[in-house]
């Protein structure tokens, strides 16, 4: 229910047009404000820690916008909802370019996950404000700059040059004057109209603050984040929650989510928090640990383990089996004796080939990337760190380099 001490007179307007290209092919069916972390879309974390502090939350919604309109209707636990569908014109700025309101608002970002106390003291705030985080490598991030008063004199992307160390973690609190800056705002050599033309204006004709974030966001902009977004939720979890059947001899340590019709038979362990959702067996003498999520109608084998991984709906991992580190997608199949290795032997970190280019993990552990309708054959042998498009097959015995 909304809170009697809701801030009045504060909208929150929630970037969420975009694909998420760097989720692909993940995101050529789900929009990525709606991929699912720790049983909720990520969207939807964001609103829980708002609803109760504002009085509208406007959602700019553009590609596969019925999947998130479907989902929230026109409230969310009695705060209203509507839906702003952006035009062709691109970027952070052409997401807010033809609304109109008269009071302060809040901007969010729709690719990341705040704690909620973050954006508390962002709504409450009585002056107008931005999220930052301190950081090592300024050339890599859009960088505010600030005077001795602690206010912002400009915000600058990726500056070869020192000139602070505060990086734009896309939350911030304005006044209604930004939707007239905005309108003012050109295309930049991108071709695309960007928000931070219209702060740069914004922090000209007011004090614009920053805050220092007390957690660091859960910034979602590739498929390993989801396991780090998992393990963040599941750490929080204090009880367990079993609604279906556990058989005799299972010992299951720390805290579970067992949801209807699933069902762990004799011999299995569980060690740490781990989520089954509905319809999903787990048979005998497996082991299963360290913030593992299974979806709807997954079945896991006899001998099997699977450690930090998250598992989608309908997959099938058959036994003998050795599943680390690794996010598996919807409709897939590992059969009998699948092994893949989750560290270098030069002990380095991971690296991933995401959009043709080979991208710095920072993990040292890392499996597969596994997506749609794939289908691994027995005793594939794999290396560490490979993302597979959708339909993937393999030969058995094969190892995959």
């Amino acid at each position: 229910m909304r809170s009697e001490t809701s801030a009045l007179g504060v909208k929150a307007i929630i970037l969420a047009a975009g694909k998420g290209s760097r989720l692909a092919p993940l995101t050529d069916t789900t929009p990525k404000p709606m991929i699912n972390i720790a049983g909720k879309p990520i969207l939807e974390h964001t609103m829980e820690s708002i609803y109760t502090q504002v009085d509208e939350i406007i959602i700019v919604v553009k590609y596969l916008s019925e999947t998130i309109s479907n989902y929230f209707w026109d409230n969310f636990l009695g705060t209203k909802i509507t839906y702003h569908i952006q035009d062709d014109e691109k970027w952070t700025g052409a997401a807010i370019r033809w609304i109109k309101f008269e009071e302060d608002f809040i901007l969010i970002n729709w690719d990341s996950i705040f704690e909620k106390k973050d954006l508390d003291n962002l709504i409450n705030s009585q002056n107008y404000w931005a999220l930052v985080l301190e950081t090592d490598t300024p050339e890599k991030y859009w960088i505010f700059e600030q005077n001795s008063n602690k206010f912002a004199t400009k915000i600058v992307e990726k500056p070869k040059e020192f000139i602070w160390n505060l990086a734009n973690q896309g939350a911030y609190k304005f006044s209604s004057e930004m939707f007239n800056l905005v309108e003012k705002i050109e295309l930049s050599e991108r071709w695309e109209y960007e928000i931070t033309d219209a702060i740069n204006l914004f922090i000209k004709n007011n004090e614009f603050q920053l805050i220092n974030l007390e957690w660091k966001i859960l910034d979602i902009s590739y498929p390993w984040n989801i396991l780090e977004a998992n393990k963040y939720f599941l750490e929080k979890f204090v009880k367990s929650e079993i609604n279906w059947e556990v058989e005799e001899r299972v010992s299951i340590k720390w805290n579970i989510i067992l949801w209807k019709w699933s069902i762990l038979k004799s011999g299995t362990y569980i060690e740490w928090n781990v989520i089954f959702w509905e319809n999903c067996v787990i048979w005998p003498n497996c082991y299963i640990r360290w913030n593992s999520v299974f979806w709807n109608n997954c079945a896991v084998w006899n001998a099997v383990e699977i450690k930090n991984s998250t598992i989608w709906n309908n997959t099938k991992i058959w036994h003998l089996s050795y599943v680390w580190d690794s996010v598996i997608w919807n409709d897939c199949n590992f059969w009998a004796g699948f092994k893949v290795a989750n560290l270098r032997h030069d002990w380095k970190n991971m690296r991933a080939m995401i959009k043709w280019k080979l991208v710095e993990t920072w993990l040292k552990k890392l499996w597969i990337i596994l997506w749609d309708n794939s289908k691994l054959w027995i005793n594939t042998l794999c290396y560490p760190a490979r993302v597979f498009s959708s339909n993937t097959t393999s030969l058995p015995w094969e190892i995959i380099k």
